[in-house]
């Protein structure tokens, strides 16, 4: 193992390795964990593991080196400069939360795929006795949760679940606290509590995520299951959760009077959860909406809503429900034709206000999609009062929405290479800068507005709802809008909103599009002269910034020339 010269102790984690930051002569910095003899003896494929892992696209911190010594495993990894999950997520938009649960869910896909020895024991044989012990250590406690005989009656009558069931390898501690977030994207560590078992047993954890970030934990089991949560799940982790929280309160007696006041808490939520083990699906994960069904496509509303108007556009191909704006949108198929119905009016799962307030906001949008008609905006076609509600129609545009909330397709577009994703760029650029000219501010504009042809190239902006004429101010404190993309005075009620609070949303833009939202010098793909224009761009202090799209293009393009040698592209 290499030389370091510097090393400092990690005291986060409950997993009694020793674990250090470790800097080499390069100024690399790593994680060095050093394993008891006796626990390393029980994990000795530990780093063929998480090496496989992250074969298949599981982001982890990677072993870099190993050694065994008298007094324990020696592991490097590489250090992830990140920060935890567990604190940074509740901090998200809701939809940001959801975005990277469906990357945890997806993980956990991924992870599960890696095959469990063919010699174990039948599972139902395995963790009935397990669950035996777990039983017979919380009877012997003497701290006993209150409603805990839910628990043991939910267990004694759905153990003939566990036939049959299959096993893989498991991460082993699948929840928020061993994630972290890095450039914004998610990091999964500490497998050093691997196992094998069921797959769906390994969420038994989950109650961790959705104690912190419920809709983290919601996209973790959507993500998981991209085609609906199947019931059978739903009564396996309600049994894995039940068995889980009782061998949880002896640990915590055990171990302090916090963690057994903590211990006491999960299992009060829990049971609040799942009305006493007399309901299935948790509430975190159902409360609140209910699943419909139009043409074979299934999504969430807070209440069921007659869609039946929808037959006027056409078949139902596509649904998005997971807006925060009121708005519910259909993607709609008719005579070989494709159009996109946003509609307002109805309970949406993850709207808090009136119907009334969403239809009015839909119908005063209507005009700014006629105001600022461009080929890089989505294509508007009609609106009128429908279903007791408002219905815009727009042509449907082809491709992927490219923002965090669309794993997929998002690390695709980051994937393309650095000229195509510039070109992204400019395409953004100069529809805010024609915004701009035709006297409207930008608000709401993020990657999640943007709609990327993976085939043609070609973007398209699908979203101005929340777009204003100028002049403007704040009358909201902060507005609408996503954090990453938001200037200083989007936050500031009463504040002066115009085109200088545009250049630093496209500056945002350039950043998003081009080096993942990291506004490091390390992290941008081209030259520092076009660093320094975005750089500018995303000044707080607005005085900083170039006080016009035109003046932010022309500092582009004349960057963008030097750094290719004085030619065009």
């Amino acid at each position: 193992m290499r030389e370091f010269v510097s090393c400092e102790p990690v005291e986060k984690g409950w997993s009694g390795d020793r674990k250090y930051r470790v800097t080499d002569a390069e100024g690399r910095a790593f994680l060095l964990r050093v394993m008891p003899p006796e626990k390393a003896a029980g994990r000795p494929e530990l780093t063929r593991f998480e090496k496989e892992a992250a074969a298949l696209g599981v982001p982890i911190s990677e072993p870099v080196d190993r050694e065994e010594r008298p007094d324990g495993v020696y592991i490097l990894y590489r250090w992830v400069n990140g920060v935890d999950a567990e604190e940074a997520v509740p901090e998200l938009r809701e939809a940001e939360q959801y975005a990277l649960g469906l990357d945890a869910g997806r993980y956990a896909r991924l992870i599960h795929s890696i095959p469990a020895p063919e010699n174990l024991e039948d599972w139902a044989a395995h963790f009935g006795r397990k669950m035996d012990r777990k039983i017979e250590g919380y009877n012997a406690c003497p701290v006993k949760v209150e409603g805990g005989e839910n628990f043991l009656r939910y267990i004694e009558q759905n153990r003939g679940l566990l036939a049959g069931r299959p096993q893989t390898f498991q991460h082993g501690d699948y929840h928020i606290g061993n994630m972290m977030l890095e450039d914004g994207h998610l990091v999964v560590i500490d497998f050093d509590k691997y196992d094998f078992g069921d797959p769906w047993e390994e969420f038994n954890r989950i109650v961790w995520s959705a104690q912190a970030a419920p809709a983290f934990a919601r996209g973790t089991l959507d993500g998981y299951f991209p085609d609906g949560v199947p019931e059978e799940f739903w009564r396996l982790l309600a049994l894995y959760i039940s068995s889980n929280t009782l061998s949880t309160i002896p640990w915590a007696v055990a171990y302090s009077e916090e963690e057994k006041d903590t211990a006491l808490r999960q299992a009060a939520d829990v049971l609040d959860w799942y009305d006493n083990m007399e309901r299935i699906v948790p509430r975190w994960y159902s409360d609140g909406y209910t699943v419909q069904t139009v043409d074979g496509a299934r999504f969430r509303m807070k209440e069921r809503f007659d869609f039946s108007f929808l037959a006027k556009y056409g078949r139902v191909f596509r649904v998005f429900d997971d807006q925060d704006s009121g708005n519910i949108c259909f993607g709609v198929e008719r005579d070989g034709e494709r159009f996109f119905v946003k509609f307002a009016g109805a309970a949406t799962y993850r709207y808090d206000g009136t119907a009334a307030d969403a239809i009015e906001r839909l119908k005063r949008a209507v005009p700014l999609y006629k105001a600022l008609r461009q080929d890089s905006l989505t294509e508007f076609i009609s609106a009128e009062d429908i279903g007791g509600g408002c219905a815009a129609v727009f042509r449907w545009a082809e491709g992927e929405g490219i923002g965090l909330m669309y794993p997929s397709p998002h690390r695709r577009f980051n994937e393309l290479s650095v000229s195509e994703r510039t070109a992204a760029f400019e395409s953004a650029l100069e529809f805010l800068r024609s915004t701009a000219e035709r006297g409207y501010l930008a608000v709401d504009f993020y990657d999640g507005s943007l709609i990327y042809d993976f085939d043609t190239r070609r973007l398209t902006v699908c979203d101005i709802d929340f777009f204003r004429p100028l002049p403007a101010r704040n009358d909201m404190g902060r507005m609408w809008g996503s954090s990453r993309f938001m200037s200083p005075e989007e936050y500031t009620l009463g504040a002066e909103l115009d085109e200088v609070t545009n250049v630093y949303t496209a500056g945002a833009t350039a950043f998003a599009l081009l080096a993942d939202g990291d506004r490091s010098p390390e992290a941008w793909p081209l030259g520092l002269r076009t660093y320094a224009v975005a750089a500018r761009a995303v000044s707080e202090a607005r005085g900083e910034r170039q006080q016009s799209l035109a003046e932010l293009t022309k500092e582009w393009n004349a960057a963008k020339l030097y750094e290719n040698g004085g030619k065009d592209e």
